[in-house]
């Protein structure tokens, strides 16, 4: 176990007046206990009290978990797991669940009376892991590095007859020569006006003579994501095409410039946001200027309008503005910043100035 991971969420439990804690977040039990497994319909839980040994409830097909420091309690597929949880739980007291507590297990739970009652406690870690340390600092940069190369791959397989998702079919095999171990969200590729649906997926489109391509790819390396979006051209861009990404990229530049310990996320989404909207395309800028990232790709505490909580050194999230001009064009420019104890981090290096390919 790590206990000092441990000791950050019982101080949040300790905020939240809760005493108890049932986390069955697979990454989360990980980030605490260094036991990973995928449990799919069974249950893995860990019992958090805010004082004395977790227990960690594992089905005994699962593997052993002796040596994470927690009390083990198994079970076999033919077991009842609730009396089990109700065991370890202080029925007198409330407790605190995560968000992915199934229902299948929840409502037996309370049906039990397991607890005094229940309570969303998810912040207690998500707000803990929000927090990178050096070393997991250390796995973003890596994992940014990693995408940079795969980025600058990408460009490469820019040229007529490509389509989208010939490039993004090849992508995966790059970022284990790079060596990352998988995709950390599904890879968009789009050329040409497809790039006007922020989350389109690739299809058998071809490239056309002048398209601009939008790649919007992160890697999984080491347990810890990457995600950069970067938007091309493949021939002189216009007056028009210019304006747009300038709009686009100073906002980027503009919001990463201001990160710094006690400056809010909201600020941050509106320092960007004002300036696409003094631009002329504010409602073409329509979604969250950023999210939170880590051992998943999008993780709670976004970077919004409605994110009034100040950002913390340890903080690692995307700054990605973008304009979307349906039936043109769109571009986005995202990298991801590391909050430090002055300022931010940058964590991607591949160029953001207008490039043409080909």
């Amino acid at each position: 176990m790590d206990i000092e991971r441990i000791e950050r969420v019982r101080a949040n439990l300790r905020r939240r007046d809760l005493t108890q804690l049932l986390i069955v977040d697979p990454l989360s039990i990980w980030w605490l206990t260094g036991y990973y497994t995928e449990p799919l319909e069974r249950l893995l839980a860990l019992y958090l009290p805010l004082d004395g040994t977790p227990t960690l409830f594992v089905n005994r097909l699962f593997p052993d978990a002796s040596a994470t420091g927690a009390r083990v309690v198994s079970h076999s597929d033919t077991d009842d797991p609730i009396p089990m949880l109700c065991d370890a739980i202080d029925a007198a007291r409330p407790l605190g669940v995560d968000k992915e507590l199934a229902a299948r297990w929840l409502v037996p739970l309370m049906q039990a009376g397991a607890a005094a009652n229940f309570v969303l406690a998810s912040d207690a870690v998500d707000d803990a892991r929000a927090i990178k340390d050096a070393r997991e600092q250390e796995l973003m940069r890596i994992a940014s590095r990693t995408n940079d190369e795969a980025m600058a791959w990408l460009a490469e397989q820019v040229r007529p007859g490509a389509t989208e998702l010939d490039i993004a079919e090849g992508l995966l095999a790059t970022y284990r020569r790079l060596g990352a171990q998988d995709h950390s969200f599904s890879p968009i590729v789009s050329f040409g006006a497809h790039a006007a649906d922020p989350h389109h997926e690739p299809d058998a489109t071809p490239l056309a003579p002048g398209d601009m391509v939008l790649f919007d790819v992160g890697c999984k390396r080491d347990g810890y994501c990457s995600d950069m979006t970067r938007t091309f051209f493949t021939a002189e861009p216009t007056e028009h095409q210019r304006a747009v990404y300038d709009a686009v990229r100073r906002a980027n530049e503009a919001a990463e410039a201001i990160v710094r310990p006690g400056v809010t996320f909201a600020e941050i989404d509106l320092t960007a946001r004002r300036i696409i909207e003094d631009a002329g395309w504010g409602p073409q800028f329509n979604h969250r200027l950023g999210h939170q990232i880590g051992l998943q790709d999008h993780e709670p505490g976004d970077v919004s309008a409605t994110h009034d909580e100040p950002v913390q050194p340890g903080m690692c999230f995307s700054i990605e503005p973008g304009i979307y001009l349906p039936g043109d064009m769109g571009v986005r420019i995202e990298d991801l910043v590391i909050v430090t104890e002055d300022g931010c981090e940058v964590l991607n290096s591949y160029p953001k100035g207008i490039q043409v390919l080909g």
